[in-house]
């Protein structure tokens, strides 16, 4: 039977991150920060202020030219009605991530926009464009949140790379659960699905992510 870890024992979780997991926090807020402040090249406010929740993978790497493996870790967030919610760490594998010639890495950030989507993240894997409908992500200040596309994708997906920003559709990807940065981060094993929901306490190294997500996406629901 799962048990589910009271709040208090995680109020000491920034002890127990390793320097990777802090600096890969810490690249996640800075990343989106960098997205957000760039003029009309930004993800659509109204999109942002629709969206369950967000995954950020900083530096997903490929290994090899055009075509190959690609893999990277990073963190998804959700709304909670007393504001954004701790983070579940999340690995990112294959598909066809797009990255131009001549980048070896590049940032990847997908909005879930609906609780289908985010009932996704709390499985132990699944498949972008399989199991959830993604669509690239339209870029700019302002957008029409009823388009065709965002009613119907569950998740839309973004890239930047080599200083370029744009929408991507991440077909075939598969977002997996990393329980082993979540140990490393919490200093144990969570319930994932609290987290998520807002009863499990933010840690330290998180708290610039989740400031920087309420500054550019609102508060909770």
């Amino acid at each position: 039977m799962r048990v589910t870890l009271p709040i208090v024992l995680l109020a000491s979780a920034a002890l127990h991150a390793s320097e990777t997991d802090n600096r890969r926090l810490a690249e996640a807020s800075s990343m989106f920060k960098e997205i957000m402040d760039t003029p009309d090249r930004s993800i659509p406010r109204d999109l942002l202020r629709n969206a369950e929740c967000a995954v950020l993978v900083p530096s997903l790497k490929k290994a090899s030219f055009i075509v190959g493996a690609k893999y990277g870790r990073g963190f998804a967030v959700c709304r909670t009605p007393a504001g954004w919610s701790a983070p579940i760490a999340v690995r990112i594998e294959g598909g066809s991530v797009g990255l131009q010639i001549g980048a070896s890495e590049t940032d990847i950030l997908l909005l879930v926009m609906n609780k289908r989507g985010m009932e996704r993240l709390l499985s132990s894997q699944f498949t972008l464009g399989g199991e959830a409908e993604v669509a690239a992500g339209p870029v700019g200040r302002e957008t029409n949140a009823a388009t065709d596309v965002t009613m119907r994708a569950e998740i839309l997906s973004w890239s930047r790379s080599r200083g370029v920003f744009a929408g991507i559709a991440l077909q075939g990807a598969t977002l997996r659960a990393d329980g082993d940065t979540d140990k490393e981060v919490y200093g144990q094993a969570i319930d994932r699905k609290a987290a998520l929901n807002g009863q499990v306490s933010v840690p330290k190294a998180a708290g610039d992510l989740v400031k920087t997500l309420t500054r550019y996406a609102g508060v909770g629901k």
